[in-house]
């Protein structure tokens, strides 16, 4: 089992206190920071003074360069391996990061390329073929590991160290889809949409944390998180937006928030886990999700390569 699999006699849950409690600091930071500050001005000044690919570099690569960090941590500090903290399988299933992240990239243009047919007028082509070359190197360099730091801290990092401290696997997937949540109250999204957007941040670490808990590994998380933030600039940006991007399309029309908010919730999430419960054959819902935490490994059985 994922979170079972570091509950040995190495386990020290003081060592998960510098990264878990530095970050919710720097959340902390961030939003009080942004308390009486026009995000969305602010990140036009920066376009304008960098340039779309230097500012987008400025706002993702902290994130990136924090993934290399914390596997560095794991393994030097924890003495685990980046595999036990990817998936509880002998070795990381690449088919199944490259599943989820076809199935969400297909849904994401399908979506978006019905949004366009049914309302043309909401959208701008932005596509200019050199500043979106670039661009795109530049985002399949680092979306991945932005996206990566997200899963291993949330759904790798926190949910194991809380899950083995707290003997539950229902604390740490409550704690972590919050605290995903949490994380994005400056994106200058909410300015634009309200509170009502934390519930879907909220809501989509609670459907990630769901997959990693029943699919024993990260690897879906992994594969449709990236597919969310990558193919999502490649895209569409918006003047509104935290990720402000020469994608494909600009959203020139005010954010609806029952569409964008209230139908992933109960439309997409629920068929997306349905979907990955056949193909990979879940079972034992309940034990998976709310059972405890109980087994301690011999010490000999931990992955320390």
């Amino acid at each position: 089992m994922f979170i079972e699999q570091i509950n040995t006699k190495k386990f020290n849950f003081l060592l998960y206190l510098p990264i878990s409690l530095g970050f919710i600091a720097l959340i902390g930071i961030n939003y009080y920071s942004s308390i009486d500050v026009d995000q969305e001005a602010l990140i036009k000044e920066m376009i304008r003074t960098l340039g779309y690919n230097l500012t987008f570099v400025s706002m993702v690569f902290p994130l990136s360069f924090a993934c290399l960090l914390l596997l560095l941590w794991v393994k030097l500090v924890h003495k685990q391996s980046i595999t036990s903290l990817t998936t509880s399988r002998k070795k990381v299933d690449w088919k199944r990061i490259f599943f989820a992240f076809g199935l969400w990239s297909s849904i994401t243009i399908g979506i978006t390329l019905a949004q366009y047919y049914i309302s043309p007028e909401n959208y701008v082509v932005n596509f200019d073929l050199i500043p979106f070359l670039i661009f795109l190197g530049i985002a399949v360099l680092l979306l991945p590991l932005q996206t990566s730091f997200e899963e291993y801290l949330f759904r790798g990092y926190m949910m194991q160290g809380i899950g083995v401290a707290t003997r539950s696997r229902l604390v740490p997937l409550l704690f972590t889809s919050f605290l995903f949540g949490i994380m994005h109250i400056a994106n200058p999204e909410i300015g634009k949409m309200g509170l009502i957007l934390l519930v879907y941040y909220i809501i989509t670490g609670f459907f990630l944390g769901i997959m990693t808990l029943m699919d024993d590994g990260l690897e879906l998380s992994l594969g449709f998180h990236a597919a969310n933030n990558l193919i999502g600039v490649l895209l569409v940006t918006s003047d509104w937006s935290a990720l402000q991007t020469a994608s494909i399309l600009k959203d020139v029309s005010e954010p609806n928030a029952v569409f964008d908010v209230i139908f992933p919730l109960i439309i997409i999430y629920p068929v997306l886990l349905f979907i990955f419960s056949k193909k990979y054959n879940w079972t034992d819902w309940k034990m998976k999700l709310t059972g405890k935490i109980t087994t301690l490994k011999h010490v000999n059985d931990f992955k320390s390569v």
